[in-house]
């Protein structure tokens, strides 16, 4: 109340000295009195309108942005403008401080694995980041405020929505198609909800392959198992000739073989998967891959099909000898079940221009159909189921030839016609190619080539 006491004294100082003045002005017409009533009254006035005009100053400056400082004037307008300016200051720094934490949680938000989607009691987007956006197609921005349902119409997502029962969450095929949505919604405030979308396309994926795998290796098991049992019974139960003993002893061995071959190529997937990279600085000299592939292949072939072995300059390569090899002869030993008596396999490793280099295997073969290609390296994809159990083959080879050259950083590229034959090409990067030199070091046996 610094304030209280000067304006006090400032209005009483200005009626006494209007008074004084109205006094001596009215004297010589004798109207003392009355001078003075009217002198002490205009003091007050012009108090008043000067008071006026400082509150005046405060109040233009109340009705505008406020940026600029108050008035500073002495008094009480002084006291009330420095008051007020304070107060506002205090306001904008906290609200700059509330801006600062609401865009630190919002940006916090962002970096979430899920979309988050703020709706109001209307189901109108109040905000969503980005994730959100994309799993459900729209513009953070552009659909604010927009209704939900408008722009997302599958028919399980708006059931959920308009059901209110979001104890569980719904899963339903993303806009666009391009994938699997799980979303989970979650009330709060007053009638405000929590939207939380996560892309579940590699989970279902992933879950899908794990059950075809697990139904594909029982069946695979189940019938070389089911023709042993058959025949383990037979030889119990039935008196049979030394011919046909034999013939079933011969069946028996093709089917435990069967199983070995396929137990063989699972412990060398779950060894490909579960082990470390290959090293980049080990190196396997590919003139000795390619013999040993090609003393591998007239084995098998026994002479039936032309078989040509091409390296077109020494060189050597970075990674795991015996995945290598696998690689390799997975694909030699393909193309020569597959190639009819009398047809012609070539391997060739050539140098590329940009410094990689390849294995190319290719065949005069049935050839595939352009469908088939895409899925070729998935386990146990047969493009003729029956054709491959008559040659021996698991369904896994090219599996492995996938995972072993993707670990060692390259690709598999595979072209293929009916009719004319398959070519398949090993891609190694240059970091995993050296041109001109070879290793001494022999080749050891290749694991799960089949």
């Amino acid at each position: 109340m610094s304030w209280f006491l000067p304006r006090v004294l400032a209005y009483v100082v200005m009626m006494l000295g209007g008074g004084l003045l109205g006094r001596i002005a009215g004297t010589p017409f004798h109207m003392s009195t009355s001078g003075m009533v009217v002198g002490a009254g205009m003091g007050v006035a012009l108090a008043v309108l000067f008071d006026g005009l400082r509150g005046r100053r405060l109040l233009v400056w109340l009705r505008g942005s406020l940026q600029g400082p108050a008035p500073r004037d002495t008094g009480f307008w002084g006291e009330l403008g420095y008051r007020v300016e304070r107060a506002v200051r205090s306001r904008e720094m906290v609200a700059v401080q509330e801006k600062a934490r609401l865009a630190q949680f919002l940006s916090g938000i962002e970096a979430s694995p899920n979309g988050v989607m703020l709706l109001n009691a209307n189901d109108q987007i109040d905000w969503c980041n980005h994730l959100a956006a994309e799993h459900f197609g729209l513009d953070p921005v552009r659909d604010r405020s927009q209704h939900l349902t408008n722009l997302v119409r599958a028919p399980s997502f708006v059931a959920y929505l308009r059901a209110r029962q979001f104890e569980q969450p719904v899963v339903f095929p993303s806009p666009g198609g391009r994938g699997t949505l799980s979303v989970l919604i979650r009330g709060y405030g007053d009638g405000l909800k929590l939207v939380l979308s996560q892309d579940i396309t590699e989970r279902e994926r992933a879950e899908t392959m794990r059950r075809d795998f697990v139904a594909n290796v029982s069946h695979e098991m189940r019938t070389p198992l089911t023709v042993l049992s058959g025949f383990i019974e037979t030889l119990v139960n039935l008196p049979l000739t030394e011919v046909e003993r034999k013939r079933v002893l011969s069946l028996m061995g093709q089917q435990t073989a069967r199983m070995q071959t396929l137990v063989s190529d699972l412990l060398t997937l779950a060894q490909l998967e579960g082990s470390p990279r290959p090293p980049s600085d080990r190196w396997v000299d590919v003139d000795k891959l390619m013999q040993h592939a090609e003393g591998d292949a007239r084995t098998l072939s026994r002479e039936r099909h032309q078989l040509v072995f091409e390296s077109l300059a020494p060189a050597q390569l970075a990674g795991a000898e015996g995945e290598l090899l696998s690689a390799l002869t997975n694909l030699v030993t393909n193309a020569i079940r597959y190639t009819p008596d009398g047809g012609r396999v070539e391997v060739r490793w050539q140098p590329r221009a940009d410094g990689s280099a390849e294995f190319i295997v290719k065949d005069s073969g049935i050839g595939i159909e352009k469908e088939h290609l895409p899925r070729l390296t998935e386990r146990f994809y047969r493009v003729d189921g029956s054709r491959s159990r008559e040659t021996g083959g698991t369904g896994l080879g090219l599996s492995i030839v996938k995972h072993v050259i993707q670990r060692h950083g390259g690709e598999l590229d595979v072209q293929s016609e009916p009719g004319k034959g398959s070519e398949f090409r090993l891609i190694f990067p240059s970091l995993r190619v050296r041109v001109g030199q070879a290793a001494p070091v022999p080749v050891p046996q290749a694991v799960g080539a089949r």
